[in-house]
């Protein structure tokens, strides 16, 4: 079979999804999408009946849903990344979530001839010289990258080769630009929030994703640091980075045998476990304060974090050990947000609404507000953006209802570099919503986030205790009205992606 050329490659790739084309088709559809919701606005204020609105709200949630599956789907790339941001249970509509959770690694696989191609031309050598077995068919395919199952030659053990989608680049700045335009039109509209810079940032670390170079080091550090600072065993696993095989658009590590998060529920239920009894509240638990444990200390002690725990992104491990994988997104957040972070995540757990005001001035969230209690606003919103926990019997957060803070309090400006530190909070929440344990990060994170602080020489030792709150080692009962929640797919296998 004669070898493709590059060229030809891209032309191809060229001609299929021009950036011009990719932005039509965009743009037809979240104007339609916007559109529909707006005129939903309107109906909806002309109907008497908490009742009727709601069915008419979730009628438009269900049309919008296919819509908005349709555009990521279809289009790919870095819309896939968008499902991922937005099709939370805590934060969209059911409806989006159950539409938009399908797409977590399903993005459309590149050929195994041009994958040998990609090989070839990065490592030097063909597959077969390379690799003992190769499996032809990708284990998961994500929107930068896929990973196949292989084993290399002398090896004797199984390893994950990630490899970069051809032409990939180039279609999804096309639409990132696409995005901060819209995002700049909510600003101006809808959404009293700087969603300008959010988008900044996004692109930011998106580009840093095509780096598997930058990749591999980051694995690496993150490994090294939490093997330093946990020596009774890491609160989550890092693959190993096979030596000599790595370039920017191949990266060869440990594979890793679990369960994807996602599938918890089904697995649970396959081995004879009631997921929402005892013995699996007591797993999702410990996965949940594995997560904490991980993402406290690299946060408030290191600065330096992956910054990317979606569900894709998690696996989960005999005795319920946690995975934690692809590190194409990490952070390092310069000192002063490391230690003003600490300072907002102190102000939380201690429920203190004047610290997190002077938190915002010191972080460098610009708010304006004309309510009388803004003060109590302001500390409302900052457990929206950077707490985990939601309000007694609320199952989805809606940031942007009439009722939200964001509405009181207007974001006018936002560090992008705090936007990982965001995400990854919104992201956590999620997986807690998604295993029905609400819980609440900020008092979780206290102890690391009072540790940075008495470092920094920015507050007095206390009579605090090093280890993690009570219920990361003695499980707490799951609360009246605590539900689980999963949202599974077909899929077995794991995908280091």
């Amino acid at each position: 079979m004669p070898m493709l050329q590059f060229q030809d490659v891209n032309e191809k790739l060229s001609n299929s999804s021009r950036p011009w084309h990719r932005s039509f088709q965009f743009w037809v559809r979240a104007v339609d999408i916007y559109t529909g919701y707006k005129i939903c606005q309107f109906r909806v204020r002309l109907v008497k009946g908490a009742q009727k609105q709601e069915a008419m709200w979730e009628a438009q949630h269900e049309l919008a849903a296919d819509k908005i599956y349709s555009l990521c789907s279809e289009l790919g790339g870095f819309f896939l990344k968008v499902a991922q941001l937005i099709g939370k249970p805590d934060l969209a509509p059911a409806a989006w979530v159950r539409r938009l959770v399908t797409l977590c690694d399903r993005a459309p696989a590149t050929s195994f001839e041009l994958v040998q191609v990609v090989l070839k031309r990065e490592l030097g050598k063909s597959v077969g010289e390379l690799f003992e077995k190769f499996d032809p068919d990708p284990v998961g395919s994500a929107s930068i990258a896929q990973v196949h199952r292989a084993r290399i030659r002398g090896g004797g053990r199984d390893v994950a080769v990630k490899v970069q989608h051809p032409g990939i680049q180039e279609l999804m700045m096309t639409d990132i630009h696409n995005l901060q335009a819209f995002a700049l039109f909510l600003q101006k509209t809808d959404i009293k929030f700087d969603l300008l810079s959010v988008t900044k940032e996004i692109e930011k670390q998106v580009g840093y994703e095509f780096d598997f170079v930058r990749e591999a080091e980051a694995m690496g550090r993150i490994q090294q640091f939490l093997s330093a600072n946990n020596k009774k065993g890491l609160p989550v696993l890092v693959p190993r980075v096979t030596p000599n095989l790595v370039t920017r658009k191949v990266l060869v590590m440990d594979f890793i045998e679990g369960t994807p998060i996602m599938n918890l529920g089904d697995e649970m239920a396959k081995r004879g476990i009631n997921p929402g009894g005892k013995m699996a509240q007591l797993a999702k638990q410990k996965i949940l304060s594995s997560l904490t444990q991980a993402y406290g200390q690299m946060i408030f002690k290191s600065g330096f974090f992956h910054a990317d725990p979606h569900p894709g992104n998690i696996l989960i491990c005999k005795n319920s050990e946690v995975a934690l994988l692809d590190y194409g997104q990490v952070k390092h957040l310069p000192e002063n947000l490391r230690i003003g972070c600490a300072n907002l995540i102190l102000g939380i757990a201690d429920n203190d609404p004047l610290q997190i005001e002077q938190s915002y001035k010191e972080l460098g969230i610009g708010t304006s507000s004309r309510c009388a209690n803004a003060q109590q606003e302001m500390l409302k919103l900052a457990r929206a953006m950077f707490d985990t926990q939601l309000p007694p019997g609320v199952t989805v957060a809606s940031p942007f209802s009439e009722e939200s803070s964001i509405k009181k309090v207007a974001v006018q400006s936002f560090p992008e570099e705090l936007f990982c530190v965001l995400r990854t909070v919104q992201l956590l929440r999620g997986l807690s919503v998604g295993l029905g344990i609400n819980y609440s990060c900020a008092e979780q994170w206290k102890p690391f986030a009072e540790e940075a602080l008495i470092a920094a020489g920015r507050l007095k030792g206390r009579n605090h205790s090093q280890r993690l709150p009570r219920w990361i080692h003695r499980p707490r009962r799951a609360a009246r009205g605590d539900t689980v929640v999963t949202n599974c797919d077909k899929r077995k296998t794991k995908k280091n992606v």
